[in-house]
């Protein structure tokens, strides 16, 4: 199944679910089987409402029904549920791993705007998202695991920037480095 092919069925999936009777009824087939008169008379609709929303939860694969005596007995296919559980979660992965693409692209761009080609500062963006951007720039003249002194600290920040003291606020204040009190050693926080 293409992916066109693969979000097509989960749209045509959730507008079957999204009726609140249909979520309903849903929801008592899923305790235990009921016939379409039980159904009706639980939610305070008509036998004919019910028998539509059932014909289309079950043109989804969502319930099935069998013949018991004069009545047709309606029961929740969970099998499908979980198939479609199991779908979802798959899919929730998949933008998670594009995000990250596009993540790049933005720290690239905003890199490209804030920095010249040898990685100095140019000026600090007001918008916080681009300034982590910067923060993250820096962070990489760090090696983990190794403690620094405060001075050394700054040596290496002024190679970015002037402001060494914002840019070691900042490495701190957002979790990227710990720091001992007192002007004591720095290290980076690897999470």
């Amino acid at each position: 199944m293409s992916q066109d092919q693969h979000v097509e069925h989960l749209v045509r999936f959730f507008k079957v679910l999204g009726e609140p009777n249909r979520l309903k009824i849903v929801g008592v087939l899923a305790k235990q089987p009921h016939t379409v008169e039980q159904l009706a008379e639980f939610l305070g609709v008509s036998d004919s409402t019910v028998s539509h929303h059932l014909s289309r939860l079950s043109d989804a694969g969502l319930v099935s029904a069998r013949a018991q005596s004069y009545y047709s007995v309606y029961s929740l296919k969970t099998d499908v549920l979980r198939s479609m559980a199991k779908t979802l979660l798959a899919q929730a992965e998949q933008p998670a791993r594009s995000s990250n693409v596009d993540l790049d692209a933005f720290d690239r761009k905003v890199l490209a705007s804030f920095t010249t080609p040898d990685g100095r500062i140019k000026a600090f963006p007001v918008q916080e998202k681009k300034f982590l951007v910067l923060v993250r720039h820096v962070l990489k003249a760090f090696e983990p695991g190794v403690r620094y002194a405060e001075k050394r600290v700054n040596q290496i920040l002024a190679n970015y920037s002037e402001d060494t003291a914002r840019l070691r606020r900042a490495l701190v204040d957002h979790r990227f480095m710990a720091r001992e009190g007192g002007g004591g050693k720095y290290w980076r926080i690897d999470t």
